[in-house]
């Protein structure tokens, strides 16, 4: 098979704001995650794929994330598929992290990557 090449950006290339989903599991996004992301775990993802759908009708662009870039890069695959403008984050949080990009945590506690 030939696969076209998958968009990708680096993690300090994500704009402030832009629709970043999280594809990471539910330990994962506890752990630290970035601030105002959409969080649907890979696991997750066919039962919720309208709210991904939802989250982009307005034409936005989505930074799919997960924790070094593999479950992202098939979720960034079947979103183009769908037409839907989405970019993989290489290197996922541990690249965001790296790059010194904000974390937060639902709990407040000091946030990090599991």
């Amino acid at each position: 098979m030939n696969f076209a090449p998958l968009p990708s950006v680096d993690a300090a290339s994500v704009p402030v704001g832009g629709l970043v989903l999280d594809v990471r599991e539910h330990d994962e996004w506890a752990a630290g995650h970035v601030e105002g992301a959409l969080h649907v775990p890979i696991s997750d993802f066919a039962a919720r794929f309208g709210e991904v759908t939802e989250a982009v009708a307005d034409g936005r662009r989505a930074y799919v994330m997960c924790r070094v870039g593999g479950r992202s890069a098939q979720v960034t695959r079947y979103l183009v598929q769908q037409g839907i403008d989405a970019v993989n984050v290489e290197g996922g949080m541990q690249a965001w992290d790296a790059a010194g990009r904000l974390m937060v945590t639902d709990s407040g506690k000091d946030a990090y990557v599991l």
